[in-house]
């Protein structure tokens, strides 16, 4: 087994509970932490036969620019199933997502949350 850490991987969206958070959106970021089942893609130095992080980088992209989710946990949760069905050579996806401008009533730098897939 081997990892793949994407980190930071920065979109503009409109997630939250609130409808000025769908409104006026913000800046969300994921990082992924993928569990690879090498197979014999790294003795062949095959992309085809491993995880593309580009194609992956595409994939949450799409997920977290597309259809609003009231719960950041939902998000991860839905990206770390699409990466796992997408890749099967994935074993298990962590998918951390932080939301910097959170609507809380206080100072703090984000919130975030880490779903893994399967759990």
């Amino acid at each position: 087994m081997y990892l793949i850490r994407m980190k930071n991987c920065a979109f503009f969206a409109r997630h939250g509970v609130l409808d000025e958070e769908e409104t006026l959106g913000q800046r969300f970021y994921v990082d992924a932490v993928l569990t690879v089942d090498p197979g014999d893609g790294l003795e062949r130095d095959s992309i085809n036969a491993t995880v593309d992080y580009g194609v992956a980088f595409k994939v949450i992209e799409e997920i977290v620019t597309g259809k609003r989710r009231f719960l950041i946990e939902a998000l991860a949760l839905e990206v770390a199933k699409a990466l796992s069905l997408r890749f099967p050579q994935i074993v298990k996806a962590e998918i951390t997502v932080r939301k910097p401008n959170a609507p809380v009533a206080g100072v703090l730098d984000h919130v975030e949350v880490t779903v893994a897939w399967p759990e």
